[in-house]
């Protein structure tokens, strides 16, 4: 019953489904073969050189019902994702490199759904193969051994590379890098290495090659190119040694020496060779050939060479020994071999060394005495030197020299050979100074040349000096600056001067004087250099503030050095400030300043910088008073003279103050003075005169100079003029030179006098005022004077007497022409009035003079 209950549940249900899937249908993927790129991805191929993010596939499906369909795609479980899709387009994206050495076929899940139904198809995707990996060699490192006695051609070595990469890029073939030295070749397709045909090897000279082989693959695409990859490896081929090559001595040519003292037994030398072979040397076996003569031994395993019998007995003084080296088999018997031959002399034996003696014998130590400062050349013959060696030969051959003061001496002979006289010469006569040093010490050498023991010898040289006088006194600076208070107490100390003589005993001593300019006011101690002043002199700045003058340094023969001594004397405040006159009495017009002025005697700043300032003043505070320059002012609100009457309540305006001049030095002193200022004011001035007297009403001296000056130019100009005159007139009145008297009556001599008006002035404001030459007539100062009678020029001189010759020449009679006008009788301004009448007084003295200059001449003649 419970059967076929069940079975009647499974009949309802296949029932229930097959109603619905009538109605219902699933989604389903196009299959469109291995070659498309849209469907479901079935059997698709895929290059592992596809860039990461390329869209690769397109899945590709439809519902029957025509519902909007989803794909979607997974991986197993632990699996790398390489892909992801779109869900609604179905575009497939690559988001995760390729490669096929690793892994060339992805298992891919995909499917598709209508939201009721889903489709689910497991594909292959296949990863294509790219040339991207280059050969690998196995078995590395490549390390052989080779004997060198291996014949061309052979094979030492086979290399195996493998390609992962399929087709031709998987491919391998062989080949090794180009080298000048090439001793091998390889089989591009076995990669078997020979020695290459006609080729040897040889341990002796190159005991191991390195050779670079390179593998190669076939070649491929990649990204889009073709791409050949290759790889490298590198075979040490080790070359093993073998027995070709004979032995050979190390060391040669070989010489001994039999010495004097050796006896038998003695060592000679030692020969020594070496088996060609290194790599596997055999023993070697040393023998004597022949020239031995039988006094000469040989060790057969050390190859030392030995003296049999005594010096003494030794018939030759050179031998030649033919030693003879053998190689020694694995069964004792001889091999390959190598002859060579040792020379051996008989020789002196070197065991006398070099030897200085003096007049008694050997001796380590001479001395000498002698001045400085001798001729370069000089040889001192104060020293009786003699060296010697007892060896003969090359054992006596030696050298000397001198150590000690560079280039000062030379010694001479300087190779000697078993015996020779020392002779020292001056070579540098400057470092031969007694200043420098009393004593000069040196080092005689002798030393041998070509010994191998070198023996050699030293003496001692010691020259004592004699002092000359040599040097100068120098002084420590070339010149000394000093500065002195002023009104320092005579004797004051000035400056220390000081002069060094590196002369010994008297002629180190120094004696100082000075001279000059200025130093008759000082004094000089003649030891110790010590300037003073003079004791009954005493400096002043404002008289004089700089000295200078020369010192001297002289020892005892006269030989000097001179210095230069600068004084500056220092100014101190010792003068007060003085006013010209303790009582003055000033002018001022209201709005100009009037200025009052002191001297400080003192010779710099600031004790000669004055300040001004008002102490007292009647009215007060009425004037202000510039600080610098002592200009006194008004206050400014007085600016007429009815505020003056106003403050004075009287018509005299006339104040007075005391005026204090304080300079700045320390300590600092002062003076004063009482000014009286006549208060007044202005008349207005026309005309450039008034001007000017307005610039002048403070300096009359200043206008007075102007007023000369003036006069004087006009003077010059009226002499100019007068000259040119009298050279034109000169030049036109020539006439013959004859003898002629010309009389002229007796002239009055006209008297010139001058009167300079004298102008009184009722108040102190009327020199500042003039009158209008066109308002004021002018006064009558004087009596109209008598003008000169203006020169007459002479008469011709009558003609020359008969008795001059033909060819004379005539000779010019200096004459004078000319007229004066009468000026006219108007009177002239009264401003140029005193100008006028100096200027016709000076011309017309000019002319009498030069008419009186003529009369003297015409005289002559007769």
């Amino acid at each position: 019953m419970k059967q076929y209950k069940k079975m009647h549940g499974f009949l309802l249900l296949l029932l229930l489904h097959y109603c619905l899937g009538q109605s219902d249908y699933a989604p389903y993927f196009y299959d469109n073969g291995p070659s498309s790129t849209s469907g479901n991805m079935a059997l698709f191929s895929i290059s592992e050189d596809t860039p990461v993010g390329t869209q690769i596939y397109i899945l590709n499906g439809t519902d029957p019902e025509g519902d909007p369909v989803r794909y979607d795609l997974t991986f197993e479980k632990g699996s790398t994702e390489y892909f992801r899709v779109q869900p609604k387009s179905g575009n497939v994206t690559l988001i995760q490199e390729l490669d096929r050495e690793k892994q060339d076929e992805i298992s891919v899940t995909v499917s598709i759904t209508d939201g009721r139904n889903k489709v689910i198809e497991i594909v292959r995707v296949f990863v294509m193969d790219v040339n991207d990996e280059p050969p690998e060699f196995q078995n590395l490192p490549f390390i052989i051994d080779v004997p060198e006695d291996t014949a061309p051609g052979s094979s030492i070595y086979r290399v195996h590379a493998v390609d992962k990469d399929l087709g031709s890029g998987g491919s391998v073939s062989y080949y090794l890098q180009s080298s000048i030295f090439a001793k091998f070749t390889i089989d591009g397709h076995s990669g078997i290495l020979r020695v290459k045909p006609g080729e040897t090897l040889d341990y002796e000279t190159t005991p191991t090659h390195f050779v670079t082989v390179v593998a190669k693959d076939g070649g491929g695409k990649y990204k889009g190119k073709h791409q050949v990859l290759t790889s490298t490896a590198t075979v040490t081929v080790n070359v093993l040694d073998a027995q070709d090559m004979p032995p050979s001595f190390v060391g040669t040519p070989y010489f001994g020496y039999i010495y004097e003292v050796s006896v038998p037994g003695s060592e000679i030398y030692t020969v020594s060779a070496k088996d060609g072979d290194q790599g596997n040397p055999n023993p070697i076996y040393y023998s004597i050939v022949n020239g031995s003569d039988g006094v000469f031994d040989i060790n057969s395993t050390s190859g030392c060479i030995s003296l049999s019998t005594h010096p003494s007995l030794l018939k030759n003084e050179l031998y030649e020994i033919k030693v003879k080296a053998s190689e020694v088999g694995p069964n004792s018997q001889p091999l390959v071999y190598d002859i060579t031959t040792v020379t051996v002399r008989v020789v002196d034996l070197n065991n006398h060394p070099p030897t200085f003696y003096g007049e008694n014998g050997p001796q380590s130590k001479f001395e000498v005495i002698m001045y400085e400062h001798p001729p370069a050349g000089e040889i001192l013959r104060g020293f009786k030197i003699t060296v010697n060696d007892s060896d003969q030969g090359a054992n006596a051959k030696f050298k000397l020299r001198l150590v000690g003061p560079s280039r000062v001496l030379r010694v001479v002979p300087q190779t000697v050979l078993n015996e020779a006289q020392v002779t020292i010469i001056v070579e540098d006569a400057s470092g031969i100074d007694y200043e420098k040093g009393p004593t000069l010490s040196f080092k005689l050498l002798a030393v041998e040349i070509d010994t191998p023991e070198r023996f050699s010898a030293t003496a001692d040289i010691l020259i004592n000096l004699l002092d000359t006088n040599d040097n100068v006194p120098i002084f420590t600076s070339e010149y000394y600056i000093a500065r002195v208070p002023e009104n320092s107490p005579g004797g004051s100390s000035v400056v220390a001067v000081t002069a060094n003589d590196p002369d010994s005993g008297s002629w180190g001593e120094v004696k100082y004087t000075i001279y000059g300019s200025g130093s008759d006011l000082f004094a000089i101690h003649p030891s110790t250099g010590l300037i003073i002043t003079q004791p009954w002199t005493s400096l002043d700045a404002e008289m004089r503030s700089k000295y200078n003058f020369y010192v001297k340094a002289e020892d005892s023969e006269g030989k000097y050095s001179i210095a230069e001594v600068f004084v500056s004397v220092l100014d101190m405040n010792d003068h007060p400030p003085e006013f010209d006159e303790e009582f003055q009495e000033k002018t001022m017009i209201i709005g100009t300043a009037v200025k009052v002025q002191a001297v400080d005697d003192d010779a710099e700043s600031p004790n000669n910088v004055i300040e001004y300032s008002i102490m007292t003043a009647d009215p007060d505070n009425a004037f202000d008073i510039n600080a610098d320059t002592g200009e006194i002012q008004l206050k400014p609100f007085i600016k007429s003279m009815e505020i003056v009457q106003n403050i004075t309540k009287q018509k005299d305006c006339k104040w007075s103050l005391v005026v204090q001049a304080r300079d700045r030095g320390s300590p600092s002193f002062s003076t004063t003075a009482v000014i009286n200022i006549d208060i007044t004011e202005a008349t207005p001035l026309k005309g450039p005169m008034a001007a000017f007297l307005m610039k002048s009403r403070d300096n009359p001296l200043r206008a007075l100079g102007i007023v000369t000056f003036i006069i004087l130019v006009l003077v010059g100009v009226t002499v100019l003029i007068s000259t040119v005159m009298y050279m034109r007139n000169s030049k036109s009145n020539r006439i013959m030179p004859v003898r002629r008297i010309i009389k002229r009556g007796p002239r009055d001599q006209q008297t010139w006098k001058f009167k300079i008006p004298v102008i009184k002035l009722s108040s102190p404001a009327e020199k500042f005022l003039i009158s209008d030459p066109v308002s004021s007539p002018p006064q009558e100062t004087s009596s109209p004077r008598l003008k000169p009678t203006p020169p007459i020029a002479p008469c011709l001189p009558p003609p020359p007497p008969s008795n001059i010759r033909a060819n004379e020449r005539p000779r010019a009679v200096p004459t004078i022409s000319g007229a004066l006008t009468s000026k006219s009788s108007k009177k002239a301004k009264p401003g140029r009035r005193k100008e006028g009448n100096i200027s016709s007084a000076l011309v017309s003295e000019l002319k009498m003079k030069l008419e009186q200059k003529i009369n003297e001449n015409n005289q002559g003649y007769y």
